[in-house]
């Protein structure tokens, strides 16, 4: 075992079997304190019983998740077409959808840009994906199940996404989702793309944590404490070569308070989270990449592939929300086991501030510890004048460590978005990047939009 040279980081072979039973014992403490409280002894006096603690709702605080990490839906005991794309029967329920993502670009470079990256004004399909979701309402708990596929434009080739069936263990013991899906690590991460306050991730996030993953998570809450846990272990058995696959096998473990989640008109919340993961290259080979925040221009970062064993990242998440206000940061570093490029560590994150002119409050989902889309109060397309969202951005990504210059980049970002309606949202951005790469610092403005239709 070669002992790690970088200073003041603990190999990650050793901390990976100590970490990840500590965070197991840990998390089961945290499963005890659930007990149903209710429950009194055989005998017992039911006056000398501590009563139950009653958590308050707050109707954008939601404490329900499914196998497609959408919104839970009354069981309707009645074989029947409630709509053209969905069906409710006795045995199981389906719902289709879909999601498509266009994207146009165009760019101000100086003369130090134009010759790390020549880039011109281009458009491109983002996603484009059908799903299927639904339950099987004759179980005691629930199950649910989800299957999606993408259109990959990259490699124009289609991708099986979120695709799984997840069970409701017990209130005490969470869910565990068994398939392909998140791996957990980030809240920005573990939300839907096409819930996100910024068209894309920030390129930390991008080139650190492969987008799906396949094997088995586990995740709860405890109201009474307001804490969240995601637990996962993934391989490559099924996906092994698919673009999407840089790992053999990751762990990763994901803990989350709320201290604050008080009910009121304000609707504050406060996140404070921690994010472990431990993963080995498929091959012992590893690359990190990722485009600027901008889909249709080239990765303007990249270590390119080199010799590694084993990954180990850490890092914070905290998120506030205040009524229509929003402001979140993350970040995180990652040591890798490559003692041929000197063992080299990468650092990078994101901080953001939302402001939803129109006043509506983005719901938090407690089981899986993310946010939800903006949800307008008064649709275009019954009068009003839908769901305006000012965005604000900053992130950054150092990949120059050890042997490798995978580069610097850094980016400011406005973002206006607005929400016709649940389904149709259009996303304007105005970004400056500077990037340090191949002895060069340029700097590139973005003029971006999106249109976004789901159903």
């Amino acid at each position: 075992m070669m002992p790690c040279t970088v200073k003041g980081v603990v190999n990650a072979q050793f901390i990976k079997p100590a970490l990840f039973s500590a965070w197991l014992v840990l998390l089961a403490s945290f499963a005890c304190f659930a007990q149903d409280e209710d429950s009194n002894p055989a005998g017992s006096d039911p006056k000398d019983q501590p009563q139950k603690i009653q958590i308050p709702t707050d109707p954008t605080i939601e404490s329900t998740i499914e196998a497609d990490e959408g919104d839970a839906s009354e069981v309707v005991p009645e074989r029947q077409f409630s709509s053209w794309n969905q069906y409710e029967g006795k045995y199981f329920t389906a719902r289709a959808g879909g999601g498509f993502l266009y994207d146009t670009a165009a760019y101000a470079q100086d003369t130090q840009s134009k010759e790390q990256f020549p880039l011109e004004f281009s458009y491109k399909i983002r996603d484009f994906r059908f799903l299927l979701a639904g339950k099987f309402p004759e179980f005691k708990r629930s199950v649910t199940y989800s299957f999606g596929i993408m259109y990959d434009a990259p490699t124009r080739s289609w991708l099986i996404r979120q695709t799984g069936v997840m069970v409701a263990l017990s209130e005490k013991w969470g869910h565990l989702f068994i398939g392909r899906t998140k791996e957990g690590f980030s809240l920005n991460k573990v939300m839907t793309g096409y819930d996100g306050w910024t068209m894309e991730r920030s390129p930390m996030n991008d080139a650190t944590v492969p987008l799906l993953a396949d094997g088995f998570k586990w995740l709860g809450y405890l109201p009474k404490h307001g804490l969240m846990w995601n637990v996962g272990y993934y391989n490559d058995i099924f996906s092994k070569g698919q673009s999407f696959s840089s790992y053999s096998s990751q762990e990763v473990a994901r803990l989350a308070w709320l201290p604050i989640r008080a009910v009121s008109e304000t609707h504050s919340l406060l996140h404070l989270g921690i994010n472990v993961r431990y993963g080995k290259p498929a091959e012992n080979k590893l690359q990190l990449r990722s485009r600027p925040e901008a889909f249709p221009a080239p990765y303007f970062v990249d270590t390119g592939k080199f010799a590694a064993t084993a990954t180990f990242m850490a890092g914070p998440e905290v998120y506030y929300r205040r009524r229509n206000w929003l402001f979140g940061s993350e970040y995180w570093v990652q040591k890798v086991d490559s003692p041929s490029t000197h063992n080299p560590l990468f650092i990078g994150g994101d901080v953001a501030a939302t402001w939803i002119i129109t006043g509506e409050t983005r719901t938090y989902n407690t089981v899986g510890g993310f946010f939800r889309a903006v949800s307008p109060a008064r649709p275009v397309f019954q009068g009003g004048p839908g769901a305006w969202e000012l965005v604000s951005r900053y992130s950054y990504i150092n990949l120059d460590s050890g042997t490798l210059s995978g580069g610097r980049f850094g980016r400011f970002s406005e973002q206006l978005n607005w929400y016709l309606s649940g389904n149709v949202r259009l996303e304007f951005n105005y970004g400056y990047g500077h990037l340090d790469r191949f002895d060069l610092r340029g700097n590139t403005q973005f003029f971006q939009s999106r249109i976004q239709l789901q159903l």
